[in-house]
């Protein structure tokens, strides 16, 4: 099987860069919206939203932080390959 060569190694180190910073946002997205879940549920107060809507809304930062995380994983492959 013959792995794909990329002609501009530049654009490749851009996509790392970009697809890590974008994975760091997510991931700390994520426990803010954990916490203020299980702050909100321990406290029997509504933080702006139920303390469901904060936990859904943790999951999908934490899917949207594994796809970049994928692409980042994808884009370091690439431009370590020789």
């Amino acid at each position: 099987m013959k792995i794909p060569q990329w002609a501009d190694r530049e654009k490749v180190k851009a996509g790392l860069v970009s697809s890590g910073r974008a994975f760091t946002i997510c991931f700390q997205l994520c426990l803010v919206f954990v916490l203020l879940g299980i702050v909100s549920d321990a406290a029997h107060i509504t933080i702006g939203l139920e303390s469901i809507s904060w936990f859904l809304l943790a999951i999908i930062a934490g899917l949207f932080g594994l796809v970049y995380c994928v692409a980042w994983a994808v884009s370091w492959y690439l431009n370590n390959n020789k």
